[in-house]
């Protein structure tokens, strides 16, 4: 009898584990597309909602933005995303961390430059406060063609 409980009480535990890693990947890709979205708005609360203070923002040139920085460019339009397309994401979470791998390939206008396009691959870590993901972490680097 106490083996069955036992049993039963381990099952319980696993779907619970389980359904909430489930629950934390959906809300980990909802916060992604928001900053997908934040970064060709270039709406300021949305961006800022979206990070920690502590943010370390790496491009694929080499040059680290803060939380201020990264805001700033995408507000004054100093990066001007126009679209911004994501593919071959992927997800792994651990305890309060998530870890996001994909594909990025977006369309640029830099202060009113004619429109450009980048491809990059992007790792992006993120953090869970209370009980919303935000972004910690961000490094690019560049890709030779669109996936």
């Amino acid at each position: 009898m106490i083996k069955k409980v036992l049993f039963a009480v381990s099952f319980l535990m696993v779907i619970a584990v389980s359904a909430q890693k489930n629950n934390d990947a959906k809300s980990v890709t909802d916060a992604a597309e928001k900053l997908r979205l934040a970064m060709i708005s270039g709406e300021k609360s949305a961006l800022e909602s979206l990070i920690v203070p502590e943010l370390t923002y790496g491009h694929s040139g080499g040059h680290i933005d803060d939380a201020k920085e990264f805001v700033e460019k995408l507000v004054s339009k100093k990066s001007d995303f126009l679209t911004i397309e994501i593919s071959n994401q992927n997800i792994q979470i651990l305890g309060n961390t998530a870890i996001v791998r994909h594909h990025f390939y977006a369309t640029t206008a830099d202060l009113g430059k004619a429109p450009g396009d980048v491809t990059l691959d992007i790792l992006l870590v993120w953090t869970k406060v209370k009980n919303d993901w935000k972004l910690l972490a961000r490094q690019a680097v560049k890709s030779e063609k669109k996936k």
